[in-house]
């Protein structure tokens, strides 16, 4: 028997691996890495899924993510199966609603940072209207021409359908022998991987070129052939209450607006090198305390470079993301042997609402204390 732990480390480790290769543009690599990382992901829901229904406790099932499906659902995996083991066209075969619905609000639980910024499920939405920063939205008086102007850029159109997104499947066929609840398992699992590998260095680091915009970028810096520029790092030398202060100060865009709480988005080795020693001390009672005065939540990403950090108003984060509800044949990638890989093609977009929600941080010379 495998040592679970082991499993659990390699897979990490090979996920990793994957995502470093993104964050140098090496495709060889990354193409190397992710199909180790899916081969071993294939056997993970497989064996979960078996040890799910020989337990036929629903808790269980429930927790190792074999759902009840509905009518439709298993209606629409029967057609998926029998269309996949005959290679027969899958464009006719629409995927429910509620399946896509359910790995977004999976990928939300299960995603911190998700759950920090204004993230929303934009499937069969084209366009949505957004706050545009912290212009008025309201007027008391009458209407002159220049108060409509300022009223009408008080908000503004995002195309949600701006930046497209492929989301890996890769089907064994001895799977689709398995019936409708393990393949959607299987799918809704490689569809949840598939969407969290690239996405947090989408919204933390994005360079706006096919894909969204990262918090660090700066939107009123000189766009080259759609990249925009990262924004010019402000050095912090403490997490005192007077940095800590000025910090708050700068969000609220010189007094524009209220600023209820902030995220700080660390490299976990920065957090507990830097910032962990920084916000707490020890009571003479033994207790462990935050000594901040202010609502600042702290979230670890690998996304962010060691010695620099993000600190901004997670809600004023937008990311969009929806499907075409359809599942197409790859011809473009082989990841295991005897399968075939399919492809969930989803598209959406992401950027700060404003140029004053988020502050790039250099905190390379906050000294890490000595106990």
């Amino acid at each position: 028997m495998k040592n679970k732990d082991l499993e659990t480390i390699t897979k990490d480790e090979l996920k990793s691996k994957a995502l470093n290769a993104i964050r140098e543009g090496k495709a060889e690599e990354f193409v190397d890495e992710i199909t180790s990382y899916f081969n071993v992901l294939a056997d993970e829901v497989k064996a979960e899924y078996e040890s799910a229904i020989a337990s036929n406790d629903k808790e269980i099932l429930s927790k190792r993510g074999v759902r009840v499906l509905t009518s439709v659902e298993e209606k629409y995996y029967k057609s998926l199966a029998n269309a996949m083991k005959t290679k027969s066209a899958l464009t006719d075969i629409e995927m429910p609603r509620t399946i896509i619905d359910s790995v977004f609000d999976e990928l939300e639980h299960d995603h911190e940072l998700l759950q920090k910024i204004n993230f929303q499920n934009v499937t069969g939405i084209t366009e949505i209207i957004v706050r545009n920063g912290d212009v008025e939205a309201a007027w008391w008086g009458a209407l002159t021409d220049q108060i409509k102007k300022q009223l009408a850029s008080a908000f503004k159109k995002i195309t949600t359908d701006a930046k497209k997104l492929s989301a890996y499947i890769p089907v064994a066929k001895a799977h689709l022998d398995l019936g409708p609840t393990y393949l959607d398992m299987f799918v809704r699992r490689f569809l949840l991987e598939s969407l969290s590998i690239g996405l947090e260095n989408a919204i933390v680091t994005g360079d706006g070129k096919d894909k969204p915009i990262g918090m660090d970028r700066d939107l009123k810096g000189s766009v080259v052939e759609g990249v925009y520029p990262q924004k010019t790092a402000k050095e912090i030398t403490d997490l005192d209450l007077v940095t800590l202060g000025g910090l708050m100060a700068d969000l609220t865009n010189d007094g524009k607006r209220k600023v209820a709480s902030a995220l700080f988005i660390v490299n976990p080795y920065d957090y507990y090198s830097k910032v962990l020693p920084k916000i707490y001390y020890r009571t003479d009672d033994g207790r462990w305390v935050n000594n901040l005065p202010f609502p600042i939540e702290f979230v670890q990403s690998c996304e962010v470079a060691k010695g620099k950090a993000v600190i901004g108003i997670g809600k004023k984060y937008f990311l969009g993301l929806g499907s075409q509800n359809k599942i197409d044949k790859s011809e473009e990638y082989h990841f295991l042997e005897d399968e075939t890989v399919y492809l969930a093609k989803l598209y959406g977009t992401g950027m700060p609402l404003d140029n004053t929600s988020f502050i790039y941080l250099d905190i390379s010379k906050i000294a890490t204390p000595t106990v």
